[in-house]
């Protein structure tokens, strides 16, 4: 049974208090025995239970909350943390998949469809000619009923002309792709950004809020495929890339 009582916060009396507090509270989230979610005592209960000032519990708290293990909320209390999602810098990624290894159901929603030629801010974003023609998705995906990413991709009709029939309701677009066309070559360009009102909404964020773009090309030999934009909400997601002397491992 999962105990979250102050008492179960145990100090060692090695160094100073702030940080016994924030090692204690530390190996209680990473050994498992307080879960994602779960609701951290708030600093009144610890400092009568620690002995500790206001101001030592509370530099405790800041320190685990820079450190992403906590959540500090001024309304609803401090919960522990879920783990970011990792990410294979290099890969060409299955969402779904993704979502699967974090142990959470996944869900997604075609926000928009537009075929044909692309508006004139849909060829200027991907780099599109205006005589080109392309389906334009955004895709909302979500983990245990939470966004996750948000997606925004072209497909050029040219190379894959069987998505003009597919109206992705069993699978999501970059899953489909893989099961339905070739690639030869893949560009990722990766940057932060600050989330804009509209993507801020769909991702249940704040305007402003750090986020990961991930940014990705890909050809059959000389032909354009699709490109896409995923947006991830930063503190959400991390990505990773092992690499050896003669390229990815």
């Amino acid at each position: 049974m999962m105990d979250t009582r102050p008492d179960a916060v145990k100090l060692d009396g090695a160094g100073p208090v702030y940080d016994q507090i924030r090692r204690a509270i530390r190996d209680l989230v990473v050994s498992g025995q307080w879960p994602p979610g779960t609701s951290v005592p708030p600093e009144h209960a610890l400092m009568e239970q620690l002995g500790a000032s206001r101001m030592t519990v509370h530099r405790a708290l800041v320190q685990l909350a820079r450190e992403g293990l906590i959540v500090r909320r001024r309304r609803s209390g401090t919960i522990v943390a879920s783990p970011p999602a990792s990410h294979a810098m290099l890969d060409i990624l299955s969402i779904p998949q993704e979502v699967e290894k974090l142990g959470q159901a996944y869900a997604y929603e075609i926000l928009s469809r537009c075929d044909g030629k692309p508006a004139p801010d849909i060829a200027e974003r991907f780099g599109l000619k205006r005589s080109e023609k392309v389906t334009h998705l955004v895709v909302l995906h979500r983990a245990g009923g939470k966004p996750h990413v948000l997606e925004e991709r072209v497909i050029h009709l040219a190379a894959v002309p069987a998505v003009a029939t597919e109206d992705f309701a069993r699978v999501p677009p970059g899953d489909w792709l893989l099961q339905h066309s070739l690639w030869s070559q893949a560009e990722h360009a990766i940057s932060a950004v600050g989330a804009q009102s509209e993507e801020a909404a769909l991702l249940d964020i704040a305007i402003g809020e750090p986020c990961l773009l991930v940014e990705r090309r890909t050809w059959n030999q000389d032909r354009p495929v699709t490109a896409v934009r995923l947006l991830y909400p930063g503190p959400r997601h991390r990505f990773v890339g092992r690499f050896g002397p003669y390229g990815q491992v």
